[in-house]
């Protein structure tokens, strides 16, 4: 998997390709704490490369999105494939997070400022 961080504004945003799993959840469980230690306000998560994602990858957004929460951060996830959305679904979280269908719409949401 592939990580690539930027930043949109007040919007820390994290694009991932690949393969979301078990090998590399690791890496960017490691990014988003690094993003929630520094409570950053506004993270939003560009799957739209992401082919593939199990488990492993479910727990680290609901690790960031717990400690996001803590300090009123909100972390938003984008453009899921159809196969990343059915692993959300089935595990019953996509009305827990903010899913939106776009970056584009992700970035509106949370009113990035320059």
């Amino acid at each position: 998997m592939k990580i690539q961080s930027s930043n949109q504004g007040d919007i820390q945003v994290l694009e991932l390709s690949g393969e979301l799993d078990y090998h590399s959840s690791p890496e960017l469980r490691e990014k988003l704490t690094e993003l929630t230690a520094k409570q950053a306000p506004k993270i939003l998560v560009n799957l739209g490369g992401v082919d593939y994602m199990d488990s492993s990858g479910i727990a680290t957004f609901v690790e960031a999105f717990q400690k996001a929460k803590r300090y009123q951060g909100r972390l938003i996830l984008a453009a899921l494939t159809s196969t990343v959305r059915g692993v959300f679904e089935i595990a019953k979280l996509d009305s827990i997070f903010e899913i939106t269908a776009t970056v584009a719409e992700a970035v509106e949401c949370l009113g990035a400022k320059t």
